[in-house]
């Protein structure tokens, strides 16, 4: 079985594109709403809220996981393999995937992320070990804006005031919160229709194909928990794996 989590629905777009890829695989998806949003966590709590989401995971049958969080990616550079009994060819986090979906691309790329995922280098450290410098801008409140289905005035304004200054200097723009793919038009609106919009899951996606393939083949379950009851994730939920048997389960 494979889990996977995120610090609320950001995650879904993740567990899309895997799932079109491994329709048959099983799935158990955490989102720790209850602690959302983690782009403005330290590592400390980062990495503590990784723990218990990965043993979470484990206690409820996931011998695979993928962190489908780009801020926990920071905390997981601290090597926590031992603390949650897992080999580090069982995870997949969403750096290495993105980047090196860059290696031979000649893109200006902008990358826009949360400030726990900014502030750790994590992404600017990755592209310069492929030759590239990655310029990294924050959109601070962004994904809570997101997971809680707030104005998309308000969520355009703050996609405006990230990129503004900065048209014209890149042809790609990838967002690097996985979040930020659920108002993918909202990004298209401010960049313009000549930026590309790279969205991170599709890489993911292709990776786990690759690596957890096809020992994963399995029964199409599909179980969500959640630390937090929400009527945007159930409905998010809903609207994405419509065609799915699937249960949600607050935690």
């Amino acid at each position: 079985m494979i889990g996977i989590f995120d610090s609320g629905s950001g995650g879904l777009s993740v567990l899309y594109a895997i799932k079109e890829r491994l329709p048959s695989a099983d799935f158990v998806y955490f989102g720790d709403i209850k602690n959302a949003p983690y782009g403005t966590k330290s590592r400390e709590e980062l990495s503590k809220l990784t723990i218990d989401a990965l043993t979470l995971l484990r206690v409820r049958g996931a011998t695979r996981i993928v962190s489908a969080c780009n801020s926990v990616s920071a905390s997981l550079a601290i090597s926590l393999f031992d603390a949650i009994d897992i080999m580090p060819n069982e995870l997949i986090e969403m750096v290495g995937p993105t980047v090196s979906a860059f290696k031979d691309s000649t893109a200006r790329a902008l990358l826009v992320a949360t400030p726990a995922t900014v502030a750790s280098g994590i992404y600017q450290n990755a592209f310069r070990m492929i030759g590239k410098e990655i310029e990294c801008v924050e959109i601070p409140d962004l994904a809570r804006k997101i997971e809680f289905s707030e104005s998309e005035d308000e969520m355009k304004k703050e996609i405006h005031e990230a990129l503004n200054g900065r048209k014209g200097t890149f042809d790609t723009l990838i967002l690097a919160c996985t979040h930020y793919p659920l108002v993918t038009h909202l990004f298209r609106e401010v960049a313009g229709d000549q930026v590309q919009i790279f969205d991170p899951a599709i890489s993911v996606a292709e990776r786990v194909e690759r690596q957890f393939w096809p020992q994963e083949a399995g029964n199409c379950s599909l179980r969500f928990l959640i630390s937090a009851d929400s009527e945007p994730f159930r409905n998010l939920v809903a609207r994405l794996f419509s065609q799915a048997e699937y249960s949600v389960e607050v935690t």
